[in-house]
């Protein structure tokens, strides 16, 4: 079996309340899919781009919520646990093209394991078609990185999950550029990262480390180098734990993004890494634009 690198497939962000968080991001210009409920007790809203996706998440039914247990992992009680604490970016998920051939990489660069996980729901259209939905879940653990959950996620039926009327936003955001960790350490989670994007060679700089996947990157920053290039304090956390503090994204058409935001009434400002919308007062997670 080789080894192929994983590109970037989404990140959850979890929030208290998914209404207020859907309608900020409505107001700053993204389209989001319709609500949908999971039987294990949570609800998500996606923001759909090229390849990639943001999964707005929320409790929606605390009942409903399985425990982890006998080697399963459990998505609702990670999530649930994470908003006990705070909002914000709460799993990284990385493309799949074969589970088995995940779970197999990952057990032979000595990540953790848990047991196979399934579903399929049905994914209902503003127009009021519906489409079957279906993935492949590979979880596994970074054990000096406990706030962040990471699996891998196959597509089963992307031809359905994937909508040219959910990729167009007002904004202009079109693609990913990139998944910004802030740690304390990098080079103490080299080794995982690695495993985990299936990428080999990285670059280390002054702020940390960077790994180029097929669809965005993966940067691993100190604190102070995050608060160098991006001028926010998302970043606090990371000196406890790592945490997901920004994700990086490309406007095609900058004045129109500026536009959106102001017209919302959003803070914003100019970072030497692009265009933040700071963490406070975005849910926990920081939004910044090419």
């Amino acid at each position: 079996m080789g080894i192929l690198a994983r590109g970037l497939d989404h990140v959850v962000w979890a929030v208290r309340d998914i209404d207020a968080a859907s309608r900020f991001l409505e107001g700053i210009g993204f389209t989001l899919t319709p609500l949908a409920r999971h039987p294990w007790g949570t609800v998500n809203r996606l923001i759909q781009l090229n390849g990639f996706f943001i999964e707005l998440l929320s409790v929606g039914d605390e009942a409903l919520i399985p425990d982890a247990g006998n080697g399963a992992f459990s998505f609702g009680a990670f999530n649930r646990d994470f908003l006990k604490q705070r909002e914000g970016g709460s799993m990284l998920v990385m493309e799949s093209r074969d589970p088995d051939d995940d779970r197999q990489a990952f057990e032979k660069a000595g990540l953790p394991t848990f047991k196979p996980f399934s579903f399929e729901r049905i994914a209902k259209s503003p127009d009021g078609s519906e489409r079957k939905v279906a993935f492949d879940l590979t979880f596994t653990r970074d054990e000096h990185a406990p706030d962040i959950g990471f699996f891998t996620c196959h597509h089963r039926f992307p031809e359905n999950f994937w909508q040219e009327r959910f990729q167009k936003h007002p904004n202009s955001v079109n693609e990913i550029s990139a998944a910004v960790i802030a740690v304390a350490e990098p080079a103490d989670h080299h080794i995982f990262y690695s495993a985990f994007t299936g990428v080999r060679e990285t670059r280390t700089t002054s702020l940390g480390i960077e790994i180029a996947t097929p669809r965005g990157d993966v940067d691993l920053f100190t604190p102070a180098g995050y608060r160098a290039l991006y001028g926010d304090a998302n970043t606090s956390s990371a000196v406890l734990s790592p945490s997901i503090a920004a994700i990086r994204m490309k406007a095609t058409d900058r004045g129109t993004l500026e536009a959106c935001l102001r017209g919302a009434g959003v803070n914003h400002y100019r970072s030497q890494g692009g265009l933040v919308i700071p963490a406070e007062g975005c849910f926990g997670l920081s939004l910044i634009f090419d």
